[in-house]
């Protein structure tokens, strides 16, 4: 484990944290102005978007997302009730509501001028990171002149708390694999997939890799195997493969393997792409090619995932702070260079995409 003083820390006093989501709807009627909200100014094709609408009317058109943000709201006034620091939590979302602007208003309201902001995403892309920090600034240029400063957590990935908690709930799965199979069991990583162009313009592969292979050797594992899931865009533009579907078939033709545990890494909470593209399509697959198929979960609620947030805010509250981070990589700046994790440059449409 490394520790580290924080050179490039921004200190000071905040006086409140806010969780910044991508928000999902919460019934059936939300579904469609929610997806346009996701895809506007992208270049996706509607039938594709119609599709994914789908995946949200299989679970009654509500995403789970929300409800795991308020319940993680809920953990952390816990642990803050319990250790500190004495800071409110307001919740904004991306994509629907509570809207982030709205959240800025009621937080200006109240007298907040500094704010902290946990954003669910543990690696840096343009979509994990710096989207964020846009919607963030456009949040508060719509609030007004009394909307907050807000400086976000820094980015988390090779951070024990979360690494710690993921390693718990793989070991957890392969605890009930029978013993005589649990060696062969085949631990596939999945992460969302985003566009090549994405891809080369942060670090994000690298630090999904590099956490896989914490994680992998933590289990005493050799190298580990990362896949993706839930593209979107059109099928010309380039997306980071293999996809989660397409490995299992490969697996299943390669392998005497038969028990496949899947570690959705790249995800903080059960949401909707976990529960749709992996325990509902992964898993009719795996049934169909005869895999057994455990799935570990994601950090969510696990009290090192939790004490970790804790852990952040006083990183940048305290003077010579101890940044925690496993590996050998060090922690990330807590303030994002102005060129990091730039936008992509977009495709432009082809006929009939």
């Amino acid at each position: 484990m490394r520790m580290a003083d924080a050179a490039d820390s921004s200190q000071g006093s905040y006086d409140a944290l806010l969780l910044v989501s991508f928000g999902g709807p919460e019934k059936r009627e939300d579904v469609i102005p929610f997806l346009e909200n996701v895809l506007r100014g992208r270049n996706v094709p509607r039938e594709r978007m119609l599709e994914v609408a789908e995946h949200y009317y299989h679970f009654g058109g509500k995403s789970p997302i929300n409800d795991q943000n308020r319940a993680l709201m809920e953990a952390l006034r816990a642990e803050f009730d319990a250790r500190g620091p004495k800071l409110p939590i307001y919740w904004g979302n991306r994509n629907w509501h509570p809207m982030l602007a709205d959240t800025m208003r009621r937080m200006a309201a109240d007298g907040v001028r500094r704010a902290l902001a946990l954003v669910t995403s543990a690696f840096s892309s343009y979509s994990g990171c710096r989207q964020y920090l846009d919607d963030i600034a456009r949040a508060r240029a719509e609030a007004g002149p009394g909307a907050p400063v807000v400086d976000k957590l820094r980015v988390f990935y090779n951070h024990p708390g979360f690494l710690e908690a993921v390693i718990e709930n793989v070991r957890r799965v392969l605890d009930e694999i029978p013993e005589g199979a649990r060696g062969e069991a085949e631990i596939v990583y999945t992460a969302h997939s985003i566009p090549l162009s994405m891809a080369q313009t942060s670090c994000y592969v690298q630090q999904l890799e590099e956490a896989a292979q914490l994680v992998s050797s933590a289990l005493g594992r050799g190298r580990p195997r990362l896949v993706f899931q839930s593209r979107s865009g059109p099928p010309s533009q380039p997306w980071l493969e293999p996809d989660i579907c397409d490995y299992l078939r490969e697996l299943r033709a390669s392998s005497p393997t038969r028990d496949v545990v899947i570690v959705p890494l790249g995800f903080l909470s059960d949401h909707l792409e976990v529960l749709y593209d992996l325990d509902t399509e992964a898993r009719d697959l795996c049934e169909q090619l005869g895999l057994r198929m455990q799935r570990a979960a994601t950090p969510g609620l696990h009290p090192k995932f939790v004490n970790m947030v804790r852990e952040l805010i006083l990183e940048r509250m305290e003077a010579k702070p101890i940044r925690r981070t496993l590996g050998t990589a060090g922690p990330r700046p807590d303030v994002c260079p102005d060129d990091c994790c730039p936008r992509p440059e977009r495709p432009a449409a082809r006929a009939g995409e």
